[in-house]
C-alpha cells in the first residue's frame, strides 16, 4: 500500500471512500492529477513514479494553506 497527498483547493469536490483515477503528467519530475482536475499531486523523480491509475481515498485534511486529499495505491 502507497499513501500520497494530492492539494485540492476546494472542499466537497470528493469524499472519504471513492474511488478515484489520476493522470501523469511528465515534464523534468512527474506530478499527478486526480480526474477530473479535482486534485494534484506533487513532484516525483522517475524512480517514484506511481505505478497505479487508481486509487481510494483514505482522508481528507484541511489546514490553512487548504485541503489535502490521501489517496492509498495498491502498490
Amino acid at each position: 500500500m502507497r499513501q500520497v497527498e494530492f492539494k485540492m483547493e476546494r472542499q466537497g469536490l470528493v469524499n472519504i471512500g471513492d474511488k478515484v483515477e489520476i493522470i501523469e503528467r511528465e515534464g523534468v519530475n512527474y506530478s499527478y492529477i486526480i480526474e477530473p482536475a479535482v486534485a494534484m499531486s506533487g513532484c516525483f523523480s522517475s524512480r517514484n513514479r506511481l505505478k497505479s491509475r487508481e486509487g481510494i481515498i483514505r482522508d481528507i485534511r484541511e489546514n490553512d494553506r487548504g485541503f489535502y486529499v490521501i489517496v492509498d495505491f495498491d502498490e
